[in-house]
């Protein structure tokens, strides 16, 4: 049996190098991409997490991770290789999921 980084799941990713304003060094991203893409393609789509919080951003989600506070940056969302891909860390409950579904609909949907 293959295995593939499934849909929410959150691994540590190597993000390097990076330009401007990204999202850098090793951090944690929550996959979004649909498994029948995870399990076929060579490339992930990701939302970085980061410790720093910004509440008002509508563009940001706060989670627990490995039982620390953190926040996704849908507005950082990415194509990454599974290469980039280290240990698997968390996963997003069903609720969190459901809230970055809307999110992600609301900036890049319509």
């Amino acid at each position: 049996m293959v295995s593939f980084p499934r849909r929410y799941a959150i691994f540590f990713a190597d993000l390097n190098p990076t330009q401007g304003g990204e999202i850098r060094k090793v951090q944690p991203v929550v996959v979004v991409s649909q498994n029948q893409m995870n399990q076929f393609l060579d490339t992930i789509v990701v939302c970085p997490l980061t410790s720093t919080l910004h509440p008002q951003w509508r563009s940001r989600l706060q989670i627990q991770c490995a039982g620390k506070r953190a926040e996704i940056a849908v507005d950082q969302i990415r194509a990454i290789s599974k290469q980039r891909l280290g240990n698997r860390l968390d996963r997003l409950s069903a609720g969190e999921a459901g809230q970055l579904r809307h999110i992600i609909t609301e900036m890049y949907g319509e």
